[in-house]
C-alpha cells in the first residue's frame, strides 16, 4: 500500500491515503549510520570469561542451527498422534525431517531448519515455502523424554490461523526478533514472501552491547582520550552505560549512532531495564527487526497494559506475558531495582539459589544501594510462617507466583507482590497461598493471614476491587476508574490501564477532566491519555493533542497521529503540520512493518472505514481473513459494506465463502438469511 498524506495548509479533512498497491514503509533516512556487527566469537580474545558464561546459555541458544549437539528431541522414529493426526520425527541423510498428516493439504514431510531453545522444551522450525518459517506445535520435553502438543485441546485444520502453519506461528513475524541478534524480517506484502536475515542466530552478545565494529577497532588502537591502551579487561560495561565525562570510553559511544542522545532522557537502572524488556514483554512492535540495542523501549514497541485475558484484575500474570509489566507494578522497580540485581546477565541465571538471593537486600544487613529497606530477619518462620526448608518457607512460593506456559514451562511473576487472598474473594483472581493449599478456600486462606498480621496495614482498598468490577460492569465504575488514572501513587501501567477501560465512556466532561494526563511524565499514560480526548468536541481534541506530535517518545507520537485521523483541520502552523505529517510517517511505517498481521490489516480497514475509502477497508478486511480466516467480525465488515455499496451479489459471494471456513457462525447464519445467499 502506498501513502499520501496531505497538506494542512488547505481546508480538507486530515486523513490518511492508501492505495492499495502493497504496503511498502517510507524511506527514511540514516540518521544514525550504526557501527556494523562483528559476531559474538570476535567478542572473545578480550571478554572471555563473559564469553564463557554466555556460551550454553539460553540467550546463546535461543535459536540454533540443528546439529547432533543442538537437537535434544527423538528424531528416531517415533510417532506422535495428536486429534488424529499423527507426525513422524527421523532423521534422513544427516537432515532432521518431521513427517506429518497435520498439513495444508494432507502428508507432508519438512526438514527442521532451526532450533528454538533448549530446556525445559524445544521447538523446532520448519520452512512451509522458501522463506516463511513456522513454528511446530508438537515439542521436544526435554526433562520427561516425550514429545508432547502444546495445544491439547485444540482442534485446528491448516486454513485456522491458529494452526501451527498459520500467521500467529509464523517465526519471521512473531519470534524471531528475540531469538536473534541483529534481525531484519523483511516482508515482501506485494508477494507475501520473506527474505529474513539476522547478523547471528542466537542471542549473542551485539543484541544487547550494540554494533561492535567501531569498538574494536577503537580498543586495538593506542588513541584512548586518557592515553592509556585497551588491556583486554572489562573496564567497559555495557555500552549504551558508558559515561559522557570526556573520558576515553565517551571516545566509544560517539560511535554509538547517537544512542546516547536517544536515552538521555532515562536513568542507568531504566536504561539497562529498556535493554532487556524489549524481549521480556508483551509488546507491540513498531519495526520490522531489532531496533538499535539501545533505543528506549517506548521507542520501538507499545507495551501491552492490564488487559483481561492477559493479567489478573490485580495485576497477577494469567497469559504468557512475560516479565515487564509485572514488573511495573512491584515496589523493586519503583525503588530502582534492575535485572542485574537478580540475574547475571550471560549465564541469563540468578546470582544465588534460594532464599539467598532476596537475602542480598531483604536481610538484618540490608543493602545500602537500597537504604529505606527495613533491617530485618526475614528468611525465619518468624516472617514466613512455614517450616524452615519447605516450600512454603521459599521467597518465591508468596512473592513470585508460577503459572506454565506451553505446557511445562514454568514462568514467575515479576510483581513480588504481599499475598492477598481476601482479594481473591472479591476479584477471582488466583493467590499464593491457594496456589499450594489447593484444597482450602480463599477465606481459609485470608482468614489466616489475618491471624499472623492481626495490626497489619497491608490489607486496605486495592487497584484490583476496581478493575475487577470495571470488567464487569464498565458503566457502573467509571468514576471509580477515573479515580485510579488520577491516583499518581499508583504505578503507571495501573493508571494507563484506567483510561484504557474508559475509552468506551469518553464524553467532553471526561475528556475535559483527564486533559491533565496528557502532560504526564510517564509515557504509558499519555499514550493512554490521548485515546480518551476522542470524546472531546474535535477543535479541543487538536488543540489539545497537537503538542505530543512532537513529543519525544515515539509511542506517544503514533497515538497523536492516530488521534487525528478523519479530523478536518482548516489550517495549522508550519510547525504543527511538519510534526503531524512525521508523526503520521512513524504510524505508517509501524503498520508498514506489521503487514504480515491480521491485527495491522484490521488496523488499516479501521483507517478506510474512518475516512471514508470503502476500497481501502474492503482490502485490508480480505488480507486479514486471507491470514486468519476465523476473523469473523472481518467478514461479516465485508458483508455489510459490499452490501452498504449496492453490491448484492459480492456481499453474498462474501458471507458463502465466511461460512465455508466458519459454518458454525451465528452471525454469519444469519446474514446469509437476511441478503438471501
Amino acid at each position: 500500500m502506498n501513502w499520501r498524506f496531505p497538506r494542512l495548509d488547505q481546508p480538507l479533512a486530515i486523513a490518511v491515503v492508501f492505495l492499495i498497491s502493497g504496503l511498502t514503509a517510507p524511506a527514511i533516512a540514516d540518521e544514525t549510520n550504526p557501527p556494523q556487527y562483528v559476531g559474538s566469537d570476535t567478542c572473545v580474545s578480550c571478554h572471555s570469561d563473559e564469553v564463557a558464561d554466555w556460551q550454553g546459555s539460553h540467550h546463546a541458544l535461543a535459536w540454533t542451527k540443528p546439529t547432533a549437539e543442538t537437537v535434544a528431541g527423538g528424531f528416531d522414529g517415533r510417532r506422535f498422534t495428536h486429534q488424529g493426526s499423527t507426525t513422524r520425527f527421523l532423521k534422513d541423510g544427516g537432515q532432521y525431517v518431521i513427517e506429518t498428516e497435520d498439513a495444508k493439504g494432507g502428508k507432508r514431510r519438512f526438514e527442521v531448519t532451526g532450533v528454538a531453545g533448549i530446556e525445559p522444551l524445544q521447538q523446532y522450525i520448519i520452512e512451509t515455502e522458501p522463506g516463511r518459517m513456522q513454528s511446530f506445535d508438537v515439542v521436544w520435553d526435554v526433562e520427561e523424554e516425550r514429545w508432547f502438543h502444546l495445544y491439547p485441546d485444540q482442534t485446528l485444520t491448516p486454513d485456522d490461523g491458529l494452526h501451527w502453519s498459520g500467521s500467529y506461528k509464523n517465526w519471521n513475524a512473531r519470534c524471531a526478533e528475540c531469538h536473534a541478534t541483529g534481525f531484519e524480517k523483511n516482508y515482501d506484502p506485494k508477494r507475501d514472501l520473506y527474505q529474513s536475515r539476522q547478523v547471528e542466530t542466537g542471542v549473542g552478545c551485539e543484541a544487547c552491547h550494540g554494533p561492535a565494529q567501531a569498538h574494536v577497532e577503537w580498543a586495538q588502537t593506542d588513541n584512548r582520550l586518557d592515553g592509556t591502551k585497551w588491556t583486554g579487561t572489562n573496564d567497559i560495561g555495557l555500552l549504551i552505560n558508558l559515561p559522557s565525562d570526556g573520558s576515553a570510553e565517551a571516545e566509544l559511544r560517539g560511535y554509538l549512532a547517537g544512542t546516547q542522545q536517544r536515552l538521555s532522557r532515562l536513568s542507568n537502572s531504566e536504561t539497562q531495564i529498556q535493554q532487556c524488556v524489549g524481549c521480556h514483554s508483551r509488546r507491540e512492535p513498531f519495526e520490522g527487526g531489532n531496533p538499535l540495542p539501545g533505543t528506549p523501549f517506548h521507542d520501538a514497541y507499545r507495551l501491552s497494559n492490564l488487559r483481561a485475558g492477559l493479567y489478573h484484575p490485580d495485576g497477577q500474570i494469567e497469559d504468557e506475558v512475560y516479565v515487564y509489566g509485572s514488573f511495573l507494578q512491584s515496589k523493586m522497580y519503583a525503588n530502582g531495582v534492575t535485572c542485574t540485581d537478580c540475574h547475571n546477565p550471560h549465564t541469563a541465571e540468578v546470582k544465588l539459589e534460594g532464599n539467598a538471593l532476596c537475602g542480598q537486600c531483604h536481610s538484618l544487613a540490608g543493602n545500602p544501594d537500597f537504604p529505606t529497606l527495613a533491617l530485618k530477619e526475614y528468611d525465619d518462620p518468624s516472617h514466613t510462617f512455614h517450616v524452615e526448608g519447605s516450600k512454603g518457607a521459599e521467597c518465591k512460593s508468596c512473592h513470585m507466583i508460577e503459572r506454565t506456559y506451553m505446557g511445562v514451562d514454568g514462568r514467575r511473576d515479576h510483581s513480588f507482590r504481599i499475598p492477598r487472598p481476601d482479594l481473591s474473594l472479591q476479584t477471582q483472581a488466583p493467590n499464593a497461598c491457594n496456589d499450594c493449599h489447593s484444597d482450602q478456600t480463599p477465606r481459609w486462606a485470608a482468614d489466616a493471614v489475618a491471624s499472623w498480621y492481626p495490626d497489619s496495614t497491608k490489607g486496605g482498598p486495592h487497584f484490583s476491587q476496581i478493575l475487577a468490577a470495571g470488567r464487569n460492569d464498565l458503566r457502573g465504575q467509571g468514576e471509580a476508574l477515573v479515580g485510579l488514572a488520577e491516583y499518581d501513587a499508583l504505578p503507571a501501567i495501573v493508571r494507563a490501564t484506567a483510561l484504557d477501560m474508559l475509552v468506551p465512556l469518553t464524553n467532553p466532561a471526561l475528556a475535559t477532566r483527564l486533559e491533565p494526563l496528557l502532560s504526564s511524565p510517564e509515557p504509558l499514560i499519555r499514550v493512554a491519555a490521548i485515546s480518551i480526548q476522542r470524546g472531546a468536541p474535535e477543535t479541543e481534541r487538536s488543540a489539545r493533542i497537537v503538542g505530543l506530535l512532537g513529543d519525544p517518545v515515539k509511542a506517544v507520537r503514533i497515538a497523536a497521529a492516530r488521534g487525528f485521523l478523519g479530523m478536518r483541520i482548516a489550517y495549522m502552523p508550519e510547525k504543527m503540520n511538519h510534526d503531524l505529517n512525521t508523526a503520521m510517517g512513524e504510524w505508517q511505517a509501524s503498520l508498514a512493518a506489521k503487514a504480515d498481521f491480521p491485527e495491522a490489516q484490521l488496523v488499516l480497514a479501521g483507517i478506510g472505514l474512518t475516512t471514508r475509502r470503502m476500497d481501502v477497508a474492503l482490502n485490508a478486511f480480505g488480507e486479514a481473513v486471507e491470514m486468519d480466516p476465523q476473523l469473523t467480525q472481518a467478514w461479516v465488515m465485508m458483508v455489510r459494506i459490499h452490501d452498504a455499496l449496492g453490491d448484492r451479489l459480492a456481499a453474498i459471494k462474501t458471507v458463502r465463502e465466511a461460512l465455508e471456513r466458519n459454518p458454525e457462525d451465528v452471525q454469519l447464519n444469519l446474514m446469509r438469511a437476511d441478503i438471501g445467499g
